[in-house]
């Protein structure tokens, strides 16, 4: 028997494309699963032994260009998810990291799907969302933390991931509880879903006590007459995180605590060169979950994204399996997928899945249940705070 060589956890723009050939020769070796071409380029994976006619779950996720970075990993879990599920196919379309390729693609893909999961990044989120909302569609929000996106279109989307606002939730609280009197040093990147991450940290620095000063962009740090100790958080894009941590640290008073948003993933250490004593949050990390209500446990999605993978997943392909997981299951109970009859059945589900709680707000369909963890970077790898 041949040997199938592993997938490498860093791709480029066509690292999915192989690792595709990759997963067909080694899952038809296993005798598990097939992943192959589809219509118009899409990918589309299909379990042959299941009875009756499977459910079609789609999306359009990037498997190129700036997001792919995460894109990839949400593929990935989708398809450790559906081979778990077993009576489940793919549609995955690359929406190239671009809003005008994903208007031009989602279209298809929902035509060809039962139910539509969204994209990653909030940018492309709140594209997919007007989609949804114009064409009578309802999206299961994986990728968009954005306040704006989860409570934009009731009816039409359902956020399955805490909303950008609560990020610093964990990390203000480990501050205050450590009561140093620090100020933190709130910053933030370009795009919304930074200055909404910062939003809620000061929103929920002020609730806890925590004294706060502001950066009005990741190219500012505190100036040089600060005395005294002080504490950073910033949200920004994976690079700007990662350049802000470098600089602040490597300045002439570097501040005592470190958080990023960046710093929740494992891909971090290798990119900031030394993640030591950095603090990450996330929507997800191993353990801080209960056993779940619906789906798989996590220790079997762990086994079967590193078996397809070649690595642990992050936040970004657990949230998207926890997608599927719940769009499935209310399809399911429904014994239909007419967006009628699946916002009623998301809106009263009250669960949990590998990724944590599921609760939505019934006026918008906000996400209420989730909550995000924190890390911190020790003896090279990230751990539950």
């Amino acid at each position: 028997m041949p040997t199938t060589p592993e997938p490498s956890a860093r791709m480029g723009s066509d690292g999915f494309r192989s690792l595709v050939s990759l997963l067909e020769v080694r899952n038809w070796m296993m005798g598990r699963w097939l992943l192959s071409e589809g219509q118009d380029g899409d990918l589309v994976s299909s379990d042959r032994a299941a009875a009756g006619r499977p459910l079609r779950v789609g999306a359009c996720l990037s498997l190129s260009g700036r997001y792919a970075r995460f894109g990839r990993q949400a593929a990935q879990g989708l398809a450790a998810w559906r081979t778990l599920d077993g009576a489940a196919e793919l549609i995955v379309a690359d929406d190239r990291s671009d809003a005008g390729t994903l208007k031009r693609v989602l279209p298809g893909v929902a035509a060809r799907s039962d139910v539509l999961l969204g994209p990653y990044s909030t940018v492309l989120t709140r594209a997919a969302g007007k989609l949804a909302a114009e064409a009578g569609w309802l999206l299961w929000n994986h990728g968009g933390s954005g306040d704006d996106v989860q409570r934009a279109s009731p009816g039409h989307i359902v956020s399955v991931l805490a909303p950008a606002s609560r990020y610093a939730e964990p990390f203000v609280r480990h501050l205050a509880a450590a009561t140093t009197g620090a100020p933190l040093w709130i910053t933030h990147g370009r795009g919304s879903f930074g200055k909404q991450v910062a939003t809620g940290a000061e929103a929920v620095a002020q609730r806890a006590g925590v004294g706060t000063m502001h950066g009005d962009h990741l190219a500012a740090l505190p100036p040089a007459d600060l005395t005294g100790p002080w504490d950073i958080f910033c949200a920004g894009s994976f690079a700007e995180d990662v350049g802000l941590i470098r600089r602040a640290r490597a300045s002439a008073r570097p501040p005592r605590l470190v958080c990023a948003v960046a710093a929740g993933v494992r891909d971090f250490a290798d990119a900031a060169g030394n993640a030591e004593g950095v603090f990450g949050v996330g929507q997800w990390f191993p353990g801080a979950a209960q056993a779940p209500d619906l789906g798989p446990a996590e220790a079997d999605f762990l086994v079967g994204y590193s078996a397809l993978a070649g690595a642990l997943p992050d936040y970004p392909a657990v949230q998207a399996a926890a997608a599927a997981v719940l769009a499935a299951h209310c399809a399911r109970q429904a014994v239909g997928t007419a967006r009628d009859l699946l916002w009623p059945a998301a809106l009263a589900l009250n669960a949990r899945t590998l990724f944590g709680d599921f609760r939505i707000r019934p006026g918008d369909g906000t996400q209420i249940g989730h909550t995000t963890v924190c890390v911190r970077w020790t003896a090279g790898r990230p751990v539950r705070v």
